[in-house]
């Protein structure tokens, strides 16, 4: 079979990052289309990539007759346009998070897929596919650790970009542990609480950091989260399950640990996320790739979190943001799944 031959919609860090990892790293897929609202980032990553033009339009990038599949890399706002595209296609797409920003959006996306009658979208939700991650997730559910009962996680960046604000560390960084928890337990979140803890000294003024958030699943399993995105220290993710019959954590960073004169001792910790996850990022893709290969005859495109757990977390995330506000517990609100045919 042929490449598969992919655009990738925004081409900043992120959006660059996947260019490169698909033209590098993954087999079966080359990028022949690029799009980004900074034509001048396109035009020159194009240039380092055989085969590839940029495109000025992403709606055009989507329809382009060369493109099989599509990546947005792009800002939230954008998603839900381009994600409807892909669907008036019939283009397979990875998207980051968020499928949308906000939760009526993503209902509607999830919504129209599922009146396609097939799988398109996969959402960018990479951890799934870390290796210790996985590893837990197959131990949890072969019964290494009997009944799932609490989960432990820690959320720590170095610093974020200067637009963010106390509602975008819900939406951004919490996410991914709203994600986390529903992966793992196999259950919805049926509520959220934001705690907000005294203000780091060092933070952007008016910036809520750190946050400690509080779910509850419906079958009342608790998960607490810290997010703290401004330490200035490294980028720390770590994630502890106790269960009825032992735990078990990850994310420890164990690599070479050294012990020096005077009696000191010590090793290094990831300095970014493209470092932590980079294995994750190229699995996630490779899997990607496959199943759209393989989709042809099955229907289904993804390998990974569908647009059902995009809204999820969207639903998660809004019930958190209304919580961060008001300090109180707040229920999610979730359309009826099974009322969904093929959601």
């Amino acid at each position: 079979m042929s490449d598969l031959k992919i655009a990738v919609l925004g081409v900043g860090m992120m959006g660059a990052d996947h260019v490169a990892r698909i033209t590098s790293r993954i087999s079966g897929a080359r990028v022949v289309v690029v799009n980004d609202y900074l034509t001048d980032k396109a035009e020159a990553v194009a240039a380092g990539v055989p085969g590839c033009r940029a495109v000025g339009d992403p709606l055009d990038a989507i329809a382009d007759p060369e493109v099989d599949a599509v990546v947005i890399a792009t800002p939230g706002s954008t998603h839900e346009k381009q994600l409807l595209a892909c669907l008036e296609h019939g283009k397979p797409v990875l998207c980051e998070k968020p499928l949308t920003t906000d939760v009526e959006t993503s209902l509607a996306v999830v919504k129209r897929e599922a009146e396609l009658g097939k799988r398109l979208i996969q959402v960018g939700f990479m951890r799934r596919f870390d290796h210790e991650y996985a590893q837990l997730k197959a131990l949890l559910d072969a019964g290494e650790f009997g009944e799932a009962l609490v989960l432990h996680c820690a959320h720590r960046n170095p610093a974020v970009p200067p637009n963010f604000d106390s509602a975008i560390i819900v939406r951004d960084s919490l996410v991914h542990e709203v994600d986390v928890a529903r992966f793992l337990f196999g259950e919805e979140i049926a509520s959220v609480q934001i705690i907000r803890p005294a203000a780091n000294p060092g933070a952007p003024q008016g910036l809520q950091d750190p946050q400690i958030a509080i779910f509850k699943t419906v079958s009342g399993k608790h998960v607490d989260v810290e997010v703290f995105v401004t330490t200035g220290v490294a980028y720390e993710v770590r994630t502890e399950l106790v269960g009825e019959k032992g735990s078990a954590m990850i994310g420890l960073d164990v690599g070479l640990v050294r012990k020096t004169s005077p009696g000191s001792w010590g090793g290094q910790i990831t300095p970014s996320f493209k470092e932590r996850f980079g294995q994750a990022y190229d699995t996630e893709f490779q899997r990607w790739v496959d199943a759209v290969a393989r989709g042809g005859t099955t229907g289904d495109y993804t390998d990974g979190p569908t647009a059902w757990d995009g809204y999820a977390a969207a639903a998660v995330c809004e019930a958190g943001v209304e919580s961060l506000n008001t300090g109180l517990p707040v229920e999610v609100t979730l359309a009826d799944r099974g009322s969904i045919e093929g959601a």
